[in-house]
């Protein structure tokens, strides 16, 4: 066989198309949008590359229209999971062995199936599904995963040519190998593109991988399956279940060949799952990779030099985007006394200017929350908020009628450890503690200690010696850090995401590390010309 050296196509960030009224994306998805909603489409599982259909059938249904049925999708076993495995198992010899240009291509392929014919069909997907506004798809279902798919690509050609150093007369190396056994992705239901990376990265590296998508994703999920068959992936490297996550997880947790865990979603999740795993550790053939990333409770604290109208902005965008389900979204702020009034007054213009409803009107900011289970916690927030006398600056409505919306919501806490400002509440529940001016490193002090998580805050201000102390007050409050912006929208190969303490590991989403998780490295030293003399010179007698 021919060999060379392998010069990958360099990656840069998919450009996000502006869906502008009368442009052709825009007619594009429209066109999506009608397309799915005429018909209710049936989702099987894939195991072994084989379509696995069920006599359990599940209904999905749009957050924002929840009288329609989108979507059924064939519920699995624990049966099914162990198939799972063992088609991951048989598939792993021959996608290891695969050289790893050859694997590469295949999701360089997969990056351009969904920047071009896939595109309008993932993005609709994702906004029926998810009740995600066009743009939001955009910048996920297509974009993000566009970037986490040719990135990886360069990262993982950058880990193969990291080698050591040779010294006269011996060859050193290093052989980078996929882990040994298989690798369960348990993605969570707010962006497709992290739900399709979890189970991608560690195939990238030529792990074999079950993945069990949240229920809210599985239409996505299964149209990137798709993809990804058409891009040439082969039958058995990534399986995908639709059983239930307890079930699964008794599975593929007490299987000996687990090798990894690769995670995002609640926090009592991943502690539940790390347990099990420490319990089960005499049982497994190597130590599992574990890498996780939970939730947050992000902040952003302004300084009394900030722009006012700057702070307002990231708020808004900041706390309502995607109607607060980031984990990095904005979800407690910190305004110094003289810039209140300035602030509060911009922040109500713009929530008074949003528009709130179905993702087929383009015109619409806010959209609806995931299901009602998520709209009953939330509703459950602000129905204490009114209780506990708390005043509410903006929203505090909500309305399960026709879909689960629930207005952007301002709390203003006289209390900076109030409820609102210390639990994660996953949804458009933004609050405002208001501080004294001249006690802003009092107030960092309570940003940093408030909250069990460090996902992602901001700082705003023109004062560069206040930038630069927050920076350094606030380094372990945040692995995302923000200065004048708002604390979302990490950029794949820009600003590699994950969070530390309640957060998760760290291990960075959209960066080499990353993928480094997913490789068990081995050392190889080969001497050219061996010893034949086993005296050394310290040996020698005295003369």
């Amino acid at each position: 066989m021919s060999k060379g050296s392998i010069a990958i196509p360099p990656a840069r960030n998919e450009a996000i198309l502006p869906y502008r009224p009368a442009s052709p994306e825009r007619r594009a998805i429209m066109s999506a949008i009608k397309e799915l909603k005429a018909e209710t489409a049936d989702i099987p599982m894939i195991i072994g590359g084989k379509e696995v259909r069920t006599a359990r059938l599940q209904e999905m249904r749009p957050p924002h229209e929840h009288h329609h049925v989108l979507a059924r999708y064939h519920e699995g076993d624990a049966d099914h999971v162990r198939q799972a495995i063992e088609a991951a198992l048989s598939a792993k010899e021959s996608w290891e062995a695969m050289a790893w240009e050859h694997r590469a291509a295949i999701f360089l392929k997969a990056a351009d199936l969904i920047a071009g014919p896939y595109r309008a069909r993932v993005n609709a997907v994702t906004m029926l599904g998810q009740s995600k506004n066009v743009y939001q798809a955009e910048i996920d279902a297509a974009c993000e995963l566009i970037d986490f798919l040719r990135f990886n690509v360069e990262f993982a050609s950058q880990i193969y040519a990291g080698q050591p150093y040779s010294p006269d007369g011996m060859w050193n190396r290093l052989e980078y190998r996929p882990l040994e056994g298989f690798v369960f992705a348990v993605p969570p239901f707010n962006f497709s593109s992290i739900a399709a990376n979890l189970a991608i990265a560690p195939a990238m590296m030529g792990n074999v991988i079950v993945w069990k998508p949240s229920p809210q994703t599985n239409y996505a999920c299964s149209l990137y399956m798709e993809i990804l068959h058409e891009a040439g992936l082969p039958d058995g490297v990534i399986n995908m279940v639709f059983s239930d996550g307890p079930v699964t997880s008794e599975v593929c947790l007490n299987h000996p060949d687990l090798a990894g865990l690769h995670f995002t979603g609640s926090l009592a999740t991943f502690q539940l799952l790390w347990q099990t795993i420490g319990q089960n550790i005499h049982k497994y053939k190597t130590f599992p990779r574990i890498v996780g990333e939970t939730g947050g409770k992000d902040f952003v604290v302004a300084h009394h030099s900030a722009e006012a109208k700057a702070v307002a902005t990231a708020l808004t965008r900041g706390a309502f985007e995607y109607q607060g389900q980031k984990c990095s979204a904005a979800s407690r702020a910190y305004i110094p006394s003289n810039l209140w009034d300035d602030v509060r007054s911009y922040l109500l213009a713009d929530l008074e200017s949003l528009a709130m409803g179905s993702v087929e009107d383009f015109g619409n900011f806010v959209n609806a929350v995931i299901d009602e289970r998520a709209f009953d916690k939330i509703a459950g927030y602000i129905d204490r908020v009114k209780a506990d006398g708390m005043e509410i600056l903006f929203g505090g409505n909500y309305d399960k009628s026709q879909g689960y919306f629930v207005e952007p919501t301002v709390v203003l806490a006289t209390d900076p450890g109030y409820l609102t400002m210390c639990e994660e509440i996953f949804g458009p529940v933004l609050t405002i503690y208001v501080y004294d001016e001249n006690q802003f490193d009092e107030t960092l002090a309570l940003v940093d200690s408030t909250s069990p998580y460090a996902l992602t805050g901001s700082i705003f201000a023109r004062d560069r010696s206040a930038v630069e102390h927050a920076t350094h007050r606030l380094r372990n409050s945040a692995g995302n850090f923000y200065i004048n912006d708002k604390p979302t929208a990490a950029v794949v190969g820009q600003q590699p995401f994950g969070g530390a303490r309640a957060s998760g590991t760290n291990d960075k989403a959209g960066s080499m590390l990353n993928l480094l998780r997913w490789v068990s490295p081995r050392t190889i030293k080969e001497t050219f010309v061996s010893p034949t003399e086993y005296r050394y010179p310290f040996l020698e007698p005295e003369n």
